[in-house]
Parts: C-alpha cells; structure tokens; sequence
C-alpha cells in the first residue's frame, strides 16, 4: 500500500513538474511565434505599394529589402548572444552581470552601425554588382540604400534590446515592440507614399522612422520596468577582462556561425535562376513555405534559448534536461504539423504566392520536399536555440562548417542530372547534418559544451 501511495505522489509531483516547464515554454514560444508571423505583413505592404506603381519599382524594393536582409542578418548574434548571456545572469540571479551584458552588447551595435555607415559606399555598389541591376532601377535601389543605412544604429540597437528581454524570460515586451514597429511602418511608409508621393523614398523614410521609433519605445520601457536593476557603470566594469573576453569571443564565434547560413541561403537564392524563369519562381514560393515553417519552430526555440539559459545559470541540471526534452517534443509536434498541412494542401498554398498556373504545375514536382524539409530539418532550429542558451557559441560556429561543405558538394554533383531538386536536396543535407552534429556534441558533452 505504501508503495502505492509512493508511486501515486510520485506520478502528480512528475505531472506538476512537466506541466510547469510546459508552461514556461508556451508562455515564451506562443508570443514570438505571433511576433514572427507579423514581420511578412510588412515586406507584403511595401511589395503592394511599389506594385502599384510600375515593375521597375516592385524590383527596385524587393532587391533593397533583400539587401538589407542578408547585411543585417550577419549581426543576429546581437540578439542571440544577448540572449543566452543574460538569460545565465538572470537564472544565476546576476542583475548585475544581466544590465552590463545590455550595455555591452549596445556598444557593439552600435560601434558596427558605425562601420556600416561609414562604409554605405563600397557597401552600395557591392550590392548593386551583385544583384546586377542598372538604369532607373539601380537608382531607385541607391535611393532607398541612403536613406536607410541611417536607421543602423537604431537596428543594432533594437536587436540587443530584444535579445536582453528574451534573456530576462520576458517574451511580451517584444511581441508588443515588433508589432508597433511593423505598424508604425507600414503606417508612415503608406502615408509617405500614396499621401505625399514619395514613391520609394518614402518605404525608406518609414522604415526608418518606425525602427527608431522601436528602440526609443523600448529603452523606455527598460528603464521604467526595470528601473530597479538598472546601474550605473564604470569603464572598468565595462571591459572587466573575463567577462568582457568571454562576451567577444561568443559573438565572435555568433558571427562566424551566420555568416555561413547566409552564404547557404544566398547561394540557394542566386543559383534558382540558373534552371530558369519558372524554377526560379518555383524555387521563390518553396522558400516561403520554409519561412513559414521556421516562424513556428523559431518560437519554440526562442523560448528554448530563455529557458535552458536560466536553468544553466541556476545550475539546475535536472529542469534542464527536461526543458530541452519537451523542446524537441513540441517542435517534432510543430514539424510533422507542417509537413502534413503542406502536404495536403500544397496546391492551394502555391496559389496563395502566385496565380501563374504555370508556376502552380511546375511547383507539384516539389511537393515533397514540402513534407520532408520541416521533419529532417526542425532539430537543426531547436539545437541553435538550446545551444544560444549554453552559449555554446564555438559548438554552434563549427557545427556549421561541415554541413556547409556538403551543401556545396551535393549540389556541384547532383546540379546537372536533378536541377531545382539538386539545390532542394543540398538544402535537406545541409539542415539534417546540422542537427544530427549538434545532436551529437550535446550527448557527448551535455551542458558544459564549449
């Protein structure tokens, strides 16, 4: 009988203790997966107010938005390594530690908006070679270039401040900062453009507004929520040697680790049009249901990355353990979701991104990949997310580095006799090799990686 009651106890302590995790994951996840299904709808109001205008400036905006995409993209590990640092502090109960991670990260960002705009020349006509465009495009795309490089500081900015909250387990702040700043740009950006006729001078006007509008609101709200654990600092704390050492050196290895996932999906991108206009068109709309994909499984990472950052600072080992089992749980749960929706209704989905019945047919060849691509690849996104919030950041860099050479090496030796589906199956590779490394460094080295 006791043994009975033993067990009995023991299953409810067990069902309280999952459920609680569980709550903590969806409390994150559930608020940046909304936060990430609202940035499309901005990139969405630009394309339909240039659309109306002619092709030439439908191009000119999709080329500009792609450009600042791939630049700003290498600095995401502002807000991963922000993250991961102070979710440690936070779990450690480190306010200290939490707010000086804040100002450094700041500093960074704001030392390599800097760079960036002091380089907005060289950077210009890089990005002209290398999206090969000319004439009055070339000029509408440098129009919008100019104006925009001014809002970098506030980008850089408003990524560490992201990244801080997410680390202080506070997933709200930012569902309400990105969504103010898409409104507030798709608001000002229609204004600038039907109101004043600013055509895509006034995209770029309202896009810089609405970012700096974002990291004022949201040092506003830092310093008024958390007015109780803000300091003042000295130099010397700033750059205290092993703390500021360990900080460069995660974001060092951050930075690395992006640069090559954007060289992968760049490549991916410039070598579609080489199978021709309509792969080339097919191969845009598969992309998006990727995207669509990653915004899900994304929020559960996200939430991963606060989670596994603040029981390793806690030295809790066990909650741990189970936070990144119930992880991988959801996100199977997300990944076998998509690939079945995608699966089913695949057709309908293509016509959502184009109504060329060209495109539509084209596009059933690739159905597949649609179910196979969210299933091999969901633990390459969840392992970024549980090793963000290790700081695992050497482990992240160099689990990169293999799957991006067989990326190259299965697309050079499929490319002739598959085409489309050769740069499809080198993608596949690239993600599941991802999660199959990191799967493999975390139970050989478990928390302590790195």
């Amino acid at each position: 009988m006791f043994a009975y009651y033993y067990d009995l106890i023991e299953s409810r302590i067990l069902k309280h203790h999952y459920n609680k995790i569980n709550r903590e994951i969806w409390a994150l996840a559930l608020p940046n997966i909304i936060s990430n299904i609202s940035v499309p709808l901005l990139s969405t109001v630009d394309t339909a107010l240039m659309g109306r205008l002619s092709a030439t400036h439908l191009g000119a905006v999709g080329i500009s938005a792609m450009i600042f995409n791939f630049l700003y993209w290498n600095f995401g590990f502002l807000r991963m390594g922000t993250t991961g640092m102070t979710a440690q502090a936070y779990g450690a109960s480190d306010m200290r530690l939490a707010m000086l991670t804040l100002y450094r990260a700041m500093g960074l960002g704001f030392f390599i908006a800097i760079i960036l705009f002091l380089l907005r020349d060289p950077l210009a006509d890089l990005a002209i070679k290398a999206f090969q465009v000319d004439g009055k495009q070339a000029e509408l795309v440098l129009e919008y270039f100019y104006i925009r490089i001014w809002a970098a500081p506030a980008y850089m900015g408003f990524l560490c401040l992201i990244g801080w909250f997410f680390g202080m387990q506070n997933a709200i702040i930012p569902l309400v900062l990105t969504i103010v700043v898409n409104v507030l740009n798709m608001g000002s950006s229609f204004y600038f453009v039907q109101k004043m006729g600013w055509e895509i001078r006034g995209v770029a006007i309202g896009t810089l507004i609405a970012q700096y509008s974002g990291v004022l609101i949201g040092t506003l709200i830092l310093l008024i929520k958390y007015r109780n654990i803000t300091i003042r600092t000295t130099w010397a704390s700033f750059f205290k040697i092993d703390e500021f050492r360990v900080f460069i050196s995660t974001n060092k290895d951050l930075f690395i680790r992006t640069v090559l996932l954007t060289f992968v999906f760049a490549f991916f991108y410039s070598q579609s049009s080489a199978f021709g206009t309509i792969s080339l068109a097919v191969s845009v709309v598969l992309m998006q249901f990727i995207n669509w994909m990653s915004y899900g499984i994304d929020g559960i990472a996200f939430a991963s990355e606060s989670l596994v950052g603040k029981y390793k600072g806690a030295r809790d080992g066990q909650v741990l353990d189970d936070t990144i089992r119930l992880v991988f749980l959801w996100g199977f749960v997300f990944a076998v979701a998509y690939g079945g929706l995608y699966g089913i209704f695949s057709d309908s989905l293509f016509r959502v991104f184009t109504d060329e019945q060209a495109v539509v047919v084209a596009g059933r060849e690739y159905h597949f990949w649609l179910v196979l691509i969210p299933v091999i690849g969901f633990a390459s996104y969840l392992w970024d997310g549980v090793f963000i919030g290790l700081t695992a950041s050497k482990s992240m860099r160099n689990a990169m580095i293999l799957p991006c050479i067989l990326f190259l090496f299965v697309y050079y030796g499929f490319r002739s006799s598959l085409e489309l589906h050769s740069l499809l199956l080198a993608l596949s590779v690239f993600l599941l090799a991802r999660g199959l490394i990191q799967t493999r460094m975390f139970w050989k080295e478990g928390v302590d990686l790195d």
